[in-house]
């Protein structure tokens, strides 16, 4: 009895600090009380886990788990980058917090991790992108390509990628190889972040700070999208974008200021003409 007092003791402490996670448990608790058919999901992904970080990883390898490199030995190469990188179970964070302040679709914190495949592709191209920096190249490829096939999200893993991303939708979504994306960027779906021509090297977008970039837009070659400004959904951008700008149009053009701070956090896509 002791013993049992002690590790609810412990559990209590934990959540106290881990606020995310303590959320993301009540959600699922009530989730288990009013839809007995998805008890045993939720319980399995969520109740049954320690942190949050173990159930990020339990969803996420049970939608790329496939007979060509099975879910456990995807879990083993998670469970061996969190063992030594703090900063995986911050992005898990930061991201489920972005999804849920900026998602009116999202009214749970529990949602992004049960069910929405932005985020599931994200965390997979995070895991990737640290085995490509190991030199696991072959996995961090595979990885790539599963996620290409389960979510319809190809983003190369040499890509670092910043916290605080939301993927909404995310369906569509190409990212090359020497892109940049940094913290709290909203991306849509059907958004490509290309290069031209075959020439190797850097060649791909610079995504700064704070950046919303609107469905269908496409950003191409070795240019930069300055911190805080808003690409109008279905734009072709080919020069650098200074920061804090609304751009709009084929090719696009600067057509004013971005309105807020971080139109990434507003997702405002209502560009007005001269004529409203």
């Amino acid at each position: 009895m002791a013993n049992n007092a002690a590790t609810g003791r412990t559990g209590a402490k934990l959540r106290e600090v881990d606020p995310v996670w303590n959320q993301v448990r009540k959600d699922a608790e009530a989730i288990v009380e009013a839809e007995p058919a998805m008890a045993s999901f939720v319980i399995q992904t969520v109740l049954n886990e320690h942190s949050l970080e173990e159930a990020v990883c339990h969803r996420v390898v049970s939608r790329l788990d496939h007979g060509d490199v099975s879910g456990e030995l995807v879990r083993q190469a998670f469970d061996e980058v969190l063992a030594t990188d703090g900063s995986m179970g911050e992005a898990f964070r930061a991201d489920l917090m972005a999804i849920y302040d900026r998602d009116p679709a999202c009214s749970r914190l529990i949602d992004p991790l049960l069910y929405f495949k932005g985020f599931h592709a994200l965390q997979t191209q995070r895991l990737a992108h640290r085995l490509w920096l190991k030199g696991r190249r072959d996995l961090a490829y595979y990885l790539q390509s599963r996620a290409s096939t389960v979510f319809q999200v190809d983003i190369h893993p040499a890509v670092p990628i910043g916290r605080g991303i939301m993927l909404d939708h995310a369906t569509g979504l190409v990212v090359g190889e020497t892109a940049v994306i940094e913290d709290d960027v909203s991306i849509l779906h059907n958004v490509t972040l290309g290069g031209t021509g075959k020439a190797a090297g850097d060649r791909h977008p610079k995504i700064r700070r704070g950046v919303m970039i609107g469905a269908g837009a496409k950003i191409l070659g070795n240019i930069e999208v300055g911190a805080c400004s808003r690409v109008a959904a279905g734009s072709v951008v080919l020069r650098n974008i200074p920061p804090k700008s609304t751009v709009v149009g084929v090719p696009a053009k600067v057509v004013g200021v971005a309105e807020c701070m971080e139109p990434s956090r507003v997702m405002d896509q209502f560009v007005a003409s001269e004529d409203d």
